[in-house]
């Protein structure tokens, strides 16, 4: 067997600001700048007061929690965690497609909760970004799309993401990196059966990632052992999570390639498996003036994983909503839009939306089952509408608005950060954060650039 720790390891440490692409550092900061607005939002579910609430705080901390509260500090471990969960709550953030797996949610807390710890720079910063993408985008196209059935990759995946994110910041060399990977991947966690009842589960998950990231990497510099075949081991984490792994997907890829090149944004608050629907209804609602009120049925083909995930006509509270492409599609035709305030009990409630939910019809289409093992990345959906004047109308997304084919602009970024802070710290501190962030490569002292946007 192939030693696939190791040689992800040495990739990992490898990793420096010099070696990345302009257009790389580019991606970095706008993945940094969608997690940071997601975090500051999210802070404001009910899920983040019962966490800190549980967690407590330590105010002479080093670290940063985007709570609302300026200058609010924690510990290292507990910041990374809390902020990882609230940039979760929304389910607003980032994802690669391929992997399956919103890597922002998981890489940027640690890196930013370790980066405040001090002496380090906003090039140090980004490589560590890069390296946290890297290791999570290949072990999840190893183990997907077919341990994604009852794990939650993003937290089972997520764990070896920080981690990578912490050993890359912390410099750790490349045998030190398999010990850390180590330490990771043996507390990989989190399964789907939250979904049932729209349980808080999720950002939970996330939460506990991030910790287990941030714990090995440190533990690793202090001198504690891991697993040194973690991920290719007989007992380790692919054969446990399926039982023929995507081998090749650890290692491919030339030099100067990165993962975080092919990640994606999301213009609508909900689950990602919805989005191709979303974008095939905004388009036919624009395009052809179709209100829900038009809608006699709708029929949505899409892939096995979207289906058993998101074909979900009664959902149960706002949260399940956000995992119900009916409940989605039916709000994009009467919104036209699917942003936070999309996603309330008032408008799930709404007795127009819950009986277009129930004209939905959404089945797997061989065609697009086949494309969609060939290309994991490509999430691509047929949506077809009749409506109440007998008009058949048909939209085919091959990539929804935020996928690299269609990505969404830094401005575009720029325009969803504004909206996601602004209410909550003000509009000249959120455009502080936003330059510092669209120039971290510039500042030598992270964590005093950053303290300076809340000056």
């Amino acid at each position: 067997m192939i030693a696939y720790t190791k040689l992800l390891a040495e990739k990992i440490a490898g990793i420096n600001y010099q070696d990345l692409s302009e257009s790389t550092v580019q991606m970095a900061k706008q993945c940094v700048l969608d997690w940071l607005g997601n975090s500051i939002r999210g802070w404001g579910q009910k899920n983040m007061a019962i966490m800190s609430d549980a967690l407590g705080q330590f105010p002479d901390g080093p670290a940063t929690m985007f709570n609302g509260q300026r200058g609010a500090k924690n510990s290292v471990y507990y910041a990374a965690l809390l902020n990882a969960a609230a940039s979760h709550s929304l389910d607003f953030d980032d994802l690669h497609n391929a992997s399956i797996i919103h890597l922002g949610c998981v890489v940027v807390p640690a890196a930013w909760a370790a980066a405040e710890r001090g002496n380090l720079t906003g090039r140090d910063f980004l490589a560590a970004v890069v390296a946290g993408y890297e290791a999570g985008a290949r072990i999840g196209e190893c183990v997907n799309p077919e341990s994604y059935h009852f794990w939650h990759t993003t937290a089972t995946c997520g764990v070896f993401a920080a981690a990578a994110a912490a050993a890359n910041l912390m410099k750790l060399g490349p045998d030190e990196t398999v010990e850390c990977l180590g330490s990771a991947g043996t507390q990989a966690a989190g399964l789907w059966e939250f979904l049932i009842d729209g349980a808080m589960s999720k950002t939970l998950h996330i939460g506990k990632a991030v910790f287990g990231g941030l714990l090995a990497a440190e533990l690793t510099q202090k001198g504690f052992t891991g697993a040194k075949k973690i991920l290719e081991g007989e007992k380790g984490f692919c054969l446990a999570m399926l039982p023929n792994p995507h081998w090749e997907a650890l290692t491919r890829g030339g030099a100067g390639k990165y993962k975080i090149d092919e990640n994606s944004f999301k213009p609508y608050a909900c689950c990602k498996h919805t989005h191709p629907a979303n974008y095939a209804a905004q388009l036919l609602r624009a395009g052809h003036g179709l209100a829900l009120g038009d809608l006699e049925t709708a029929l949505i083909k899409t892939n096995s994983v979207a289906k058993s995930l998101v074909d979900n006509p009664e959902p149960q509270n706002p949260y399940g909503s956000k995992f119900s492409i009916q409940y989605c599609v039916a709000a994009m035709l009467k919104y036209g839009k699917l942003g936070v305030d999309e996603f309330s009990p008032e408008n799930l409630a709404d007795p127009a939306i819950r009986q277009a939910m129930r004209k939905f019809t959404v089945e797997v289409d061989p065609e697009l089952e086949r494309e969609f093992k060939e290309r994991p990345e490509r999430w691509s959906v047929d949506l077809a509408i009749r409506d109440k004047a007998g008009r058949v109308l048909h939209e085919f997304v091959e990539y929804p608005k935020g996928d690299p084919p269609n990505p969404m602009t830094w401005e575009e970024s720029a325009e969803k950060f504004m909206a996601l802070a602004e209410p909550v710290y003000g509009r000249g501190t959120c455009e502080k954060l936003c330059g510092f962030i669209g120039s971290l490569e510039k500042h030598g002292d992270f964590r005093q650039a950053a303290a300076a946007c809340f000056a």
